[in-house]
């Protein structure tokens, strides 16, 4: 019979030697974050795009752009060879700008020079890269066309192109912004039109309908009988603008507190209801009102000369930009119409009531206004409310139904 070989003890200790792994001792340097240096980026691609495999072997550009006047806002570019569409990732917009719960960093090992290096990634934040179509390629279009395009064209132009190349989040953003600057069609206009010469005019029914139609409020029902339903919260906040209000619920859930730079007053006085609320539903609606309340306090300080520098460093999700614009300014004007200003203020109070089951104490939101709580009191009046005073303090309720009071008309002489 054959019998294996054995092995000596210089072949065991050799082979023992091997299977060990070979042992590196490093020297560790921490590279904190620096103004005058740039930091690594991560950046991922939802649409699917790779930068390796699609560029027909040539490296995409790779660009960073950084705000001077405020270093912690900068995008990054990754440019594929070859194409017109650029994937754009921004530091303060997008999923950037929700609360991280934890911080990432980036480690490098030498094993040459035994050092290991350990540098944090920029802003602790991750870049969704999505596509965007460079703007020489608008121009090369207008300059074969040999005209400007306006103001719609521009529009179609750009939902096509989102249509084709943008990710589903685009997509759907696009169709809820469509569907809020969606205009009549020409022909059913003319049909309109040619129906409302038809109608006979009943000129005393209007001028008895004329004290409601000059009331500068926000949409209301005279027929409720809880005072939910008389200020319909639907149609204040429409329904494609509560997922862009859910910044407060996100910090209440990290146990993040409200800076006093961000949020006025009256929002930071009234969070802790959050914490009391235990119905889901219930807590998802107090949390996008708070929410909404705060975006509209800082669109007023857009057009006051002592709120517009705090106004300056808020962001506001586009779909409501939009809509704010549309309601509560003037086109081709920097400059907010009195009317405007109380329809805007009125938004503020009925949103004030809901926070505060329609009983409030209007002096926090006062200051949030920079006005004195005196002045608030004609505009609490015109919505319907009644003033009350308990233990030296003036509070304003909403009872139902609704009763304004008369507007006074000035006589002609």
């Amino acid at each position: 019979m054959e019998t294996e070989p054995r092995l000596d003890g210089a072949d065991t200790a050799a082979r023992s030697k091997k299977r060990k792994k070979d042992k590196l001792s490093a020297s560790i340097e921490v590279l904190h974050d620096h103004p005058d240096k740039s930091a690594p980026l991560v950046g991922y691609f939802p649409s699917g795009f790779d930068p390796i495999g699609d560029g027909a072997g040539l490296p995409p550009g790779v660009t960073v752009c950084r705000n001077k006047t405020k270093p912690n806002r900068l995008n990054l570019v990754v440019s594929p060879p070859g194409s017109t569409v650029d994937f754009v990732g921004s530091s303060f917009e997008g999923e950037s700008v929700a609360v991280q719960p934890c911080t990432y960093a980036l480690g490098v090992l030498d094993k040459e020079t035994g050092s290991l290096r350990v540098v944090p990634i920029a802003s602790n934040k991750i870049l969704r890269l999505e596509p965007k179509v460079r703007s020489n390629v608008v121009e090369d279009e207008r300059s074969e066309l040999k005209g400007e395009l306006s103001a719609k064209e521009r529009m179609d132009k750009v939902r096509e192109l989102t249509n084709l190349y943008g990710t589903k989040k685009s997509i759907t953003q696009a169709k809820k912004l469509q569907s809020l600057q969606q205009e009549d069609d020409p022909n059913s206009q003319n049909d309109l039109d040619k129906k409302i010469k038809e109608v006979e005019i009943n000129k005393e029914a209007l001028e008895s309908s004329g004290a409601e139609i000059a009331r500068n409020i926000p949409p209301y029902n005279l027929a409720a009988t809880d005072p939910k339903e008389a200020y319909p919260v639907e149609k204040i906040i429409l329904g494609g603008e509560w997922d862009h209000i859910t910044d407060i619920l996100e910090l209440v859930k990290w146990e993040k507190k409200l800076s006093p730079d961000d949020y006025p007053e009256f929002v930071r006085n009234r969070v802790h209801k959050l914490e009391e609320t235990k119905d889901e539903f219930e807590k998802n609606t107090l949390g996008g009102i708070l929410s909404y309340i705060t975006h509209l306090v800082k669109f007023r300080d857009r057009f006051s000369a002592d709120g517009i520098k705090s106004a300056k460093k808020h962001t506001f999700p586009s779909i409501l930009f939009q809509r704010f614009s549309a309601l509560f300014t003037v086109p081709e004007s920097k400059l907010m119409p009195a009317e405007k200003i109380n329809l805007l203020i009125s938004y503020i109070l009925v949103l004030c009531l809901f926070v505060d089951d329609f009983k409030t104490d209007p002096t926090d939101i006062a200051k949030d206004l920079r006005m004195k709580p005196v002045t608030l009191r004609p505009l609490f009046e015109n919505l319907g409310c009644k003033l009350s005073v308990q233990k030296m303090t003036v509070y304003a309720k909403l009872p139902v139904p609704l009763k304004f009071p008369e507007l006074r008309r000035r006589r002609r002489r």
